[in-house]
C-alpha cells in the first residue's frame, strides 16, 4: 500500500514538474514596439502615455522606440523624458535617420541607444519659432535636463551637455561655437550609441534574446477619430458650424436645430484638443465667457458696442489659442508654422460662417426642412382670417378710459375691459370715449365731449 502511494505521488509530481517545465520553456519575451516619427509635441506626448500604458497592460519584457524626429516642443520632450525614465521595464531606442533636439534628449532617456547607418544624434539647442536660439533660462533648462538623464543612465554629461551649449567644450570632441551632433560611429565611439543595427531582429539578437513574440502598437480607433478632427481641415469646418449656429440661434431664438448644430461641433472642436493636451481650461472658459458678452450685447445692452465686440474677440482668441501649445499667450516655442495654420483656419472659418449667415440664410428659409418647423402662409383678411377675438362689433359704442391713454391703455366698455388706442391724442383716466374703429385686438377711441 505505501509503496503504491509513493508510486502515485511520485507520477503526479513528475507530471506536474514536466508541464511547468513545458510552459516555462515556451513562454517568449514579448517586446512591445512603438514609433516618433514626427515632431515632438502635445500629439506625441499624449501617444507616448498610451502607447506605455499599454505596454504595461501587455505586459511587456522590452519596449522599442523606433526614432526619426528633427525635435519639437521642449515641454512635450521633457514629460516623454520623464515618463521613459520611470518605465519599470527596459526600453530601448533604434534611430533610424535622425535624433536631434527633443529627439535627442528622449533617447538618452533610454536604457539602450541603437543606431542605423547613417543616422545622426544631437543639435539639442532650443530654438524659438523663427529658428533663433531661445533666452538662456531656456537653453539653461535643456542643459541641466539633458546633464541629469546623462548621468542617469551611465553616458556622460558633459557631451550630453554640449548637444545643447555652443560655448561647451569637450576636449578632443567639440570646439567652441558648434554643439555636438553624433554620427553612428561617433556616438558608439563616445558612449551614447551601443552599436549600429540593421533593425529590430539585430537588436534584440544583441541582447541575447532570440526567440520573443512582438506587439506593434497602435492608436485604437477613437484615437485615430481624434486625430481627424484635429486636423486643420476639419476644424475650419467645425469652426464654421460653431459661429454659424450661434449666430443663428441668437437672431430666431426658439428654432433649435442652430444651436444644437452649434453644440455638437463645439464638442467636437475642443475635445480631441483638450484630451491631446493642447487645449487648457482657461482657454475654453474664454469662448463661453464670449458667448455670454455676445449674447448680453443682443437681448440686453441696447446697439452694438464693446460688450459685442469684446464676446466676438474672445472667441476668437480661445479658438486660435487652442489649437496651440502656448504657455499663458508665450508663443516662443510655437513653430511659425502652427501659428500661421491656426489663424488661417479660425479666421477662414469665421469668413465662412458669415457667407452662410448671409447667404446660406435664404436658402435655408426655402428649404423643405425649414418649411415643415416655420410658418409661411400668409392668414390674411381676404382669406376669411382676422385677429379679432369679439363676437360683436363695437362700432359706435361708449365707454370711459379705465386707464390713462397716452395713446394707448385700457377702456371699459359695458363692464369689459378692451386694449384701446387713440388717434395721437391724450385722455386722462375715467373721461368718456366713443368707439370709432376696429383693428385686430385693440380698439380705436375718440373722447367724447
Amino acid at each position: 500500500m505505501y509503496k503504491r502511494l509513493h508510486l502515485l505521488i511520485f507520477i503526479v509530481f513528475g507530471i506536474y514538474t514536466g508541464i511547468t517545465a513545458q510552459d516555462s520553456t515556451h513562454v517568449k519575451p514579448l517586446v512591445f514596439l512603438m514609433k516618433l516619427d514626427a515632431d515632438i509635441d502635445a500629439r506625441t506626448n499624449r501617444y507616448t502615455e498610451l502607447a506605455l500604458e499599454e505596454a504595461r497592460v501587455q505586459e511587456a519584457d522590452y519596449v522599442i522606440i523606433e526614432m526619426d524626429t528633427y525635435g519639437g516642443a521642449l515641454n512635450d520632450a521633457d514629460d516623454i523624458r520623464t515618463r521613459v525614465l520611470e518605465f519599470e521595464k527596459p526600453i530601448y531606442v533604434y534611430i533610424n535617420k535622425d535624433a536631434a533636439s527633443a529627439g535627442a534628449l528622449i533617447s538618452i532617456a533610454c536604457d539602450s541607444i541603437y543606431m542605423a547607418k547613417g543616422a545622426s544624434i544631437g543639435a539639442a539647442t532650443v530654438v524659438t519659432q523663427d529658428g533663433a536660439a531661445a533666452p538662456d533660462k531656456y537653453q539653461s533648462y535643456m542643459r541641466s535636463i539633458m546633464r541629469s538623464t546623462a548621468e542617469a543612465n551611465g553616458r556622460d554629461p558633459k557631451i550630453a551637455e554640449a548637444m545643447v551649449d555652443q560655448d561647451v567644450e569637450v576636449d578632443s570632441i567639440s570646439t567652441e561655437g558648434k554643439v555636438i551632433t553624433f554620427s553612428t560611429s561617433e556616438a558608439i565611439k563616445h558612449g551614447f550609441c551601443e552599436a549600429q543595427v540593421d533593425g529590430i531582429e539585430d537588436i534584440m539578437f544583441r541582447s541575447g534574446i532570440e526567440d520573443y513574440d512582438t506587439y506593434d502598437y497602435e492608436l485604437s480607433a477613437s484615437d485615430k477619430i481624434i486625430d481627424i478632427f484635429i486636423n486643420p481641415f476639419v476644424s475650419g469646418i467645425l469652426i464654421l458650424i460653431i459661429l454659424g449656429g450661434i449666430y443663428f440661434e441668437l437672431q430666431t431664438p426658439g428654432v433649435g436645430f442652430p444651436i444644437l448644430a452649434s453644440l455638437i461641433a463645439i464638442v467636437l472642436y475642443f475635445t480631441p484638443y483638450y484630451l491631446n493636451g493642447l487645449a487648457e481650461n482657461w482657454e475654453i472658459i474664454i469662448f463661453f465667457l464670449g458667448v455670454v458678452l455676445l449674447a448680453l450685447e443682443i437681448f440686453v445692452i441696447p446697439g452694438f458696442g464693446v460688450a459685442g465686440v469684446s464676446g466676438i474677440t474672445m472667441m476668437v482668441t480661445s479658438l486660435i489659442l487652442v489649437m496651440l501649445n502656448n504657455d499663458y499667450f508665450d508663443f516662443s516655442f510655437v513653430p511659425t508654422g502652427n501659428l500661421t495654420t491656426a489663424v488661417l483656419v479660425t479666421f477662414l472659418g469665421l469668413i465662412g460662417s458669415f457667407i452662410v449667415m448671409f447667404i446660406g440664410g435664404v436658402r435655408l428659409t426655402e428649404s423643405g426642412l425649414f418649411k415643415r418647423i416655420a410658418l409661411e402662409t400668409t392668414l390674411d383678411k381676404s382669406a376669411g382670417y382676422t385677429s379679432n377675438f369679439k363676437k360683436d362689433s363695437l362700432m359706435g359704442k361708449t365707454g370711459v378710459a379705465y386707464t390713462i391713454l397716452r395713446p394707448s391703455g385700457k377702456v371699459e366698455i359695458e363692464n369689459e375691459i378692451y386694449d384701446a388706442y387713440t388717434r395721437g391724442s391724450y385722455i386722462e383716466q375715467g373721461a368718456k370715449i366713443e368707439v370709432i374703429g376696429e383693428e385686430g385686438t385693440s380698439l380705436k377711441v375718440k373722447e367724447l365731449s
